[in-house]
């Protein structure tokens, strides 16, 4: 926990950012649409502008990254393609959740703003990081649209069940094709960040230093051959429904475990900061 290096700055438009999710989830909840989405840009407006003083240095404030900031990036990076994603279907349902996972991420990154970079690090590792977290944010959005498709046919069965009428939203397949698209475009970005990590080691980290098998690379692998088998299940297979969500959950879980997860240990559990 590291409050005393938080800029003035920075602490203010957390805790504006926090309000502003926090009243959006509500008016969400109260079905108040139009002010609850005015308040959620104004969140997630503020939102950026903490991961900008965070990750970019902004107002002389040393770069750090962590397991909290990554978590961060990623549900601002969800909110966004779930923003865009309504502009396409406005029957898309799901933000009192989005936006309480927003206080929660804001909150964690101004807890925990993780570890500064090290000097003799490449000026490209930041690069390499937008990599790997833009990959998250996509795999993230993959798992929120999963979500959505399950409660919908969960909903749709009920129905049926009960021989009442469908409320109208959007269609399964829409959903799926959605889901399917973000997983190809994050499975893209994770294998350039496994490559970038692979090969550029010392390019990336420093003189001296080498790839090594930490929980990291063995998870990231991991993850990676989880999408892989995924996508080929899906194209040569036919995988869809239940059978790919869970896939879906597997290899998103152990992407979050793979440096989320592992330096939340380390830098909360364990209290190391390398």
């Amino acid at each position: 926990m590291i409050l005393s290096s938080v800029l003035p700055v920075n602490a203010a438009l957390s805790v504006g950012a926090c309000a502003a999710y926090a009243v959006s989830a509500l008016l969400a909840l109260r079905s108040r649409a139009g002010l609850m989405q005015s308040l959620l840009l104004c969140a997630w407006a503020l939102h950026g502008l903490v991961l900008l003083f965070n990750l970019l240095g902004w107002g002389g404030q040393a770069l750090h990254f962590g397991f909290a900031p990554a978590l961060s990036v990623t549900v601002w990076l969800v909110i966004t393609l779930y923003g865009l994603e309504s502009r396409l279907q406005p029957q898309l349902q799901g933000w009192a959740a989005l936006a309480a996972l927003g206080v929660a991420a804001v909150l964690l990154a101004l807890l925990f703003q993780g570890n500064a970079l090290h000097p003799s690090a490449s000026i490209w590792l930041p690069l390499h990081w937008a990599l790997g977290i833009a990959s998250y944010g996509l795999f993230a959005a993959a798992v929120l649209n999963a979500w959505l498709m399950t409660r919908a046919e969960k909903q749709m069965r009920l129905a049926f069940d009960h021989s009442s009428a469908i409320h109208p939203g959007v269609p399964l397949l829409a959903l799926e094709r959605m889901t399917f698209r973000f997983v190809l475009a994050g499975f893209v970005l994770l294998s350039a960040t496994v490559l970038a990590g692979g090969l550029f080691t010392e390019a990336l980290y420093g003189a001296g230093k080498t790839a090594k098998w930490d929980h990291k690379t063995i998870f990231s692998l991991l993850s990676w051959l989880t999408f892989a088998l995924l996508l080929v299940g899906r194209a040569r297979f036919g995988w869809r429904g239940r059978k790919a969500v869970r896939v879906l959950y597997l290899g998103a879980g152990l992407l979050l475990l793979a440096y989320a997860g592992s330096r939340f240990v380390l830098e909360v559990v364990l209290g190391r900061t390398v």
